[in-house]
């Protein structure tokens, strides 16, 4: 009975493991149908200006207040553990470092997940549910074109613009804490950022980081739409597991990125 009970668990371990297989193979096929019926950017334009007001501008509000308060913390926690070293000079250099390579690229992509990436999921789910793609596919109408591939685009494009702004928001978020509110002097505050961030360094690899963000999470949301069981509560399982699963992803994907860029691999 224990040998038929231990044979029992191997095979229910290896069919959950083929299943993970199978979902990694369907996602990639997924993947390469967006972008097999030509170069990416033949979307038509018009739809992905659609998809980067969509995904961009109106995730803007989430991401400049997050931003900006994300920047105010920074610069308190960094003052109260710096000044302990009289190093409180340094705020502006451990914020702006801080912010261009960890938390600008994560947290935004962890905000544009849950508000960006759950829509594109919801949207895909219940055009499926209410046969739309069927139809198109009727039609003639490539729904990989049509749809699928302006909102992978938009996610590309808008996301790495959505970091910048957050880092900005951030950067003058910890200016208000350091300078008005602390009484750092304020040519200390940019004067050591500016000597210590450099442009490849800092700002390159802070930017590959969200475009790596940016394919995951759209890639992630729009394959759970594609594949939602179409009902409400089949759309509400597909949305929990986008958020879920990308938010996984990015910062498994951050670890990766962060050893490499450092030399750790």
């Amino acid at each position: 009975m224990m040998v038929k009970a231990l044979m029992n668990r191997i095979g229910y371990l290896g069919l959950w493991f083929l299943n993970i297989c199978a979902a990694v193979g369907r996602a990639a096929w997924f993947f390469t149908q967006i972008l097999s019926w030509g170069a990416g950017f033949k979307a038509p334009f018009k739809r992905l200006l659609i998809q980067i007001y969509q995904l961009g501008v109106l995730s803007l509000p989430i991401i400049l207040v997050a931003g900006l308060f994300v920047g105010m913390v920074l610069a308190l926690q960094g003052y109260h553990i710096l000044v302990s070293y009289g190093s409180q000079e340094a705020v502006g250099q451990m914020v702006a470092l801080s912010l261009l390579r960890e938390f600008s690229p994560v947290m935004t992509a962890l905000l544009f997940a849950g508000r960006a990436g759950s829509a594109l999921t919801a949207e895909i789910g219940l055009m499926k549910t209410t046969e739309q793609l069927s139809a198109m596919e009727i039609m003639g109408v490539d729904p990989f074109k049509r749809v699928m591939a302006p909102r992978l685009w938009g996610g590309i494009i808008t996301l790495p613009l959505l970091t910048l702004m957050f880092s900005v928001l951030g950067i003058y978020g910890g200016a208000f804490v350091a300078v008005e509110m602390l009484g750092i002097y304020d040519g200390s505050y940019w004067g050591n950022m500016q000597n210590s961030v450099e442009f490849y360094e800092d700002i390159v690899k802070g930017v590959v980081k969200s475009v790596v963000f940016a394919v995951t999470v759209s890639w992630i949301a729009i394959f759970h739409g594609w594949n939602a069981i179409p009902t409400s509560q089949g759309i509400s399982r597909a949305t929990t597991a986008t958020v879920v699963q990308a938010s996984l992803a990015i910062l498994a994907l951050d670890f990766v990125l962060t050893a490499v860029m450092l030399g750790g691999f």
